[in-house]
């Protein structure tokens, strides 16, 4: 588990775009958000990248560097991005199951031909620009994930009332 205020992990991954991102080279305003989803086989997660990608402009507004990440393959990432009309938004894959493990993640294993051997199951990290973590939730399930309106509310209120990372203990 990643307490608040704590570095995370080192990530990099290539994009759909055919280009590279690395934690490390990220420079936000004022924060990175990462959204862990599923995969291709996740309707629930084709609506949650679906109004991401509807709220984009919201979080650039407030200084906040957006990515998606999955254990899909590329070509499955691919899929979901045009299929999903989600492709002005960063989306990251080939997790690995290490790196899943060492941002908590849980993982799955398919339980129908339509999902992958094994998958990440979603979360949502908000990482300030020192690469610590101020916020996560990481679910067990792909219902009732935080709404990004909320997360965009939260760090209005953050923001304005310069609150502090809570969990760290």
């Amino acid at each position: 588990m990643i307490k608040p205020r704590t570095k995370v992990p080192d990530l990099h991954l290539d994009l759909i775009n055919d280009t590279h991102w690395k934690i490390a080279e990220q420079d936000p305003e004022k924060y990175t958000l990462i959204v862990f989803y599923r995969g291709l086989h996740c309707p629930v997660c084709k609506s949650y990248l679906e109004e991401l990608t509807d709220k984009m402009e919201d979080f650039v507004e407030r200084g906040v560097n957006l990515i998606a990440i999955s254990m899909d393959s590329e070509e499955k990432a691919k899929k979901a991005g045009e299929e999903w009309e989600v492709t002005s938004l960063p989306i990251g894959f080939n997790l690995s199951q290490d790196k899943a493990k060492e941002y908590g993640l849980y993982l799955s294993k398919g339980i129908s031909e339509k999902e992958p051997e094994l998958f990440s199951e979603p979360a949502v990290f908000l990482i300030k620009p020192d690469k610590t973590l101020y916020f996560s939730a990481i679910q067990t399930m792909p219902f009732a994930r935080p709404d990004f309106q909320d997360i965009l509310n939260a760090i209005d209120f953050v923001q304005k009332k310069d609150y502090p990372a809570r969990g760290e203990v």
